[in-house]
């Protein structure tokens, strides 16, 4: 993963292209200029690792260009989840959480991620309350339709979550 500055990405940063992914949608292009001027740009290469189980949730990552894909890590067993895409993001659970990565997540193709602080996050709220506030919806929404796809699976699978919890 290496950190590219805004000049030497080449990829089209144009706020009017950044708000058709889903979580940079409705925000002002003033707001999407600020994430992407004072947030870090990383460029990925192919199997390239973002972050690793077990490392601070301190960040997320947006991805501006590319495909990543989050393998989850639960005792001794690695499963590939899901795919992130444009215009997604990954690691905003960890970080709002407070805990360390409970997975880790590689670039499926070359992409370009912007990193996002929480200090970032926090200045962001206080800059652009009104685009923040649209930021946590959007953040929410695509949490919400994770949840969705996993307790589809819960069915499917015939899991119960109470008994699950019973057993731990």
């Amino acid at each position: 993963m290496n950190t590219v500055l805004k000049q030497e990405a080449h990829y089209d940063l144009s706020p009017s292209y950044l708000k058709t992914g889903s979580v940079l949608g409705a925000l002002s292009e003033e707001a999407i200029q600020f994430l992407v001027n004072t947030g870090v740009l990383h460029t990925v290469s192919k199997d390239d690792l973002v972050f690793a189980y077990g490392s601070k949730g301190e960040s997320f990552h947006l991805v501006l260009h590319g495909s990543l894909d989050y393998y989850k890590q639960h005792d001794n067993k690695l499963q590939r989840t899901r795919t992130i895409r444009f215009g997604e993001a990954i690691g905003f659970v960890s970080m709002i959480a407070l805990h360390d990565r409970v997975g880790s997540v590689y670039a499926l193709e070359e992409s370009l991620l912007l990193e996002i602080s929480s200090q970032l996050f926090s200045d962001f709220h206080d800059k652009f309350p009104f685009d923040f506030g649209i930021l946590i919806m959007n953040l929410s929404r695509d949490m919400a339709r994770i949840i969705r796809v996993l307790s589809n699976e819960l069915v499917r699978n015939d899991v119960v979550i109470e008994d699950v919890i019973k057993k731990q």
